[in-house]
C-alpha cells in the first residue's frame, strides 16, 4: 500500500499575509527599502508593565504546567473585563483560555462541529476562518456584503443563507480586513435571526479596543438571553496590548461548550504559555493608558492614509473606523496595461508592487474579495507616506 498525505490537510491553503509579510521581510534583511503594509500586528511594543509581570513570574517559578484551560487568576481577571467592558456576564468555569486567537476558534469548532454542518461566513472575512473550518469537519459558507451595505452581513442576508445544516454564523466586529464595526441595532437584527434559526454565533472580538470617531463596541452576546446562550465571545490580548507574540486569546461561552473546550485542548496543546498567563493578568488588570496611547496614534495614521487613499485616481475605499486596515477596491486597475502587460489579477498587482515598487500589500482574493487589497496602518506615519507615495506612482505609471 503506497504512503499517502491527509486530503483534509492537502485542501488547506497557507496564509497568503504571512506569506507576504515574510517576503517583505526579506527583502528587507537585504537592504531593500521596503515598505510593508501587510501586518497585521502593532508596531509598538508591549507595554512594560506586562513584560515586568512576565519576569516576575519567571524569577518566581511560574513555569510549569497550569490547568489545561487556564490559570483561575486570569479566567477571573477576563470574567471581569468581560463584565465592565462587553457588559457580558461570565464565570470562570465559562472562561477557556488558548494559545491565541487561532487557537480559540479551532478549539470552538472542534467542539460544535459534526462532519458537514455549515458555518455562515460574511465576505470579506479574515483568511483563516474557511480554512479552520474544513479543518474541523465543517464546511464554510461564504455571503458576501459588497460596498454598498459596508461590508457588513445584513439580517435578511443570514436568514437567506440558512439551513437545515446551519450550524453557526461567525460575526467580526471590528472587522479584518474591512476595519468596520457592527451597529447595535445591525447586531441586534442578527441576533433575532440567530435565536430564530437556534444556531451559535461566533462573536470574534479580537479588535475590541481599536475603534475611533463615533462607533463603540457592542458585544452581540449582551443584548438578551438567549442571544447570550448562543453566543461564543473570542477575544485576546494580541492587538489591544501589542501582544502577538505572546499567543493567548480566550473564549466566553456555556459551560457545557467550555468545558468540551478545555477537554480538547487538554489533549492538543496542554495549557497556554504560564508566563504569558501571567502577563495577561497585569495587561488586564494594570493601568490601560498604553491602550489609549496606542489608539491615538492608529487614528492619526488612519485619518491621513484614508485621506490619501480617498484622493487617488481609479481606486476606492470605506473609512474604517475600526482595527487598523484599510479595505481597498482596486478594480478599476485590474486589465489595465503595465510595461505592456495586463494587470490581470490582484496577486499579479501585488507582485509589480513589491517586486518594482518595494510595497508590500495583501492581495484580498482568500479574504474573499479577488478585486481589492488590505493595507494596514499598524506601521508609523513616515512609512505610510512613503509607502502610498509608491502606490501612487505605480497607479500613474498604468496604462
Amino acid at each position: 500500500m503506497a504512503l499517502t498525505l491527509s486530503r483534509k490537510a492537502q485542501e488547506v491553503k497557507p496564509s497568503s499575509t504571512l506569506a507576504i509579510t515574510a517576503k517583505a521581510k526579506e527583502l528587507k534583511a537585504q537592504g531593500i527599502d521596503v515598505v510593508g503594509f501587510g501586518a497585521g500586528e502593532p508596531d509598538f511594543n508591549t507595554p512594560e508593565n506586562i513584560n515586568n509581570a512576565a519576569i516576575k513570574a519567571i524569577h518566581d517559578g511560574f513555569t510549569k504546567y497550569t490547568p489545561a484551560a487556564g490559570i483561575e487568576e486570569l479566567k477571573k481577571a477576563i470574567c471581569t473585563k468581560f463584565a465592565n467592558f462587553n457588559k457580558l456576564q461570565y464565570q470562570p468555569n465559562q472562561i477557556v483560555i488558548s494559545n491565541g486567537g487561532k487557537h480559540s476558534l479551532t478549539n470552538i469548532f472542534t467542539a460544535i462541529l459534526n462532519p458537514e454542518d455549515e458555518v455562515i461566513i460574511p465576505a470579506p472575512f479574515w483568511l483563516s476562518y474557511p480554512e479552520i473550518i474544513k479543518l474541523s469537519g465543517g464546511v464554510p459558507v461564504v455571503v458576501r456584503c459588497d460596498k454598498t451595505q459596508n461590508y457588513k452581513l445584513t439580517a435578511k442576508q443570514l436568514e437567506e443563507a440558512c439551513t437545515e445544516k446551519t450550524k453557526a454564523v461567525i460575526l467580526n466586529t471590528p472587522n479584518n480586513p474591512t476595519g468596520m464595526v457592527y451597529s447595535k441595532e445591525e447586531l441586534q437584527a442578527i441576533a433575532e435571526v440567530v435565536v430564530k434559526k437556534d444556531i451559535y454565533v461566533i462573536a470574534d472580538e479580537m479588535y475590541e479596543n481599536l475603534i475611533y470617531g463615533e462607533d463603540v463596541h457592542v458585544s452581540i452576546g449582551s443584548l438578551g438571553e438567549e442571544i447570550y446562550k448562543r453566543t461564543i465571545t473570542c477575544s485576546g490580548v494580541a492587538k489591544s496590548y501589542a501582544m502577538t507574540g505572546w499567543r493567548i486569546g480566550y473564549t466566553g461561552s456555556s459551560v457545557e461548550i467550555a468545558k468540551l473546550m478545555g477537554s480538547i485542548q487538554s489533549h492538543q496543546t496542554s495549557n497556554p504559555n504560564s508566563i504569558a498567563q501571567k502577563a495577561t493578568v497585569e495587561a488586564l488588570t494594570g493601568p490601560q493608558k498604553t491602550v489609549e496611547v496606542m489608539k491615538y496614534e492608529f487614528n492619526k495614521r488612519r485619518e491621513y492614509m484614508y485621506d490619501r487613499l480617498s484622493k487617488m485616481p481609479l481606486i476606492d475605499t470605506v473609512e474604517p473606523t475600526g482595527a487598523f486596515y484599510c479595505f481597498i477596491d482596486i478594480s478599476n486597475l485590474l486589465n489595465k496595461s503595465y510595461k505592456g502587460e495586463k494587470v490581470e489579477t490582484v496577486s499579479k498587482l501585488a507582485a509589480i508592487l513589491i517586486d518594482d515598487y518595494n510595497v508590500a500589500v495583501i492581495p484580498c482574493a482568500d479574504f474573499g474579495f479577488d478585486d481589492h487589497i488590505r493595507l494596514s496602518y499598524a506601521i508609523s506615519l513616515e512609512q505610510i507616506q512613503k509607502g502610498l507615495d509608491r502606490i501612487e506612482k505605480f497607479i500613474n505609471d498604468l496604462a
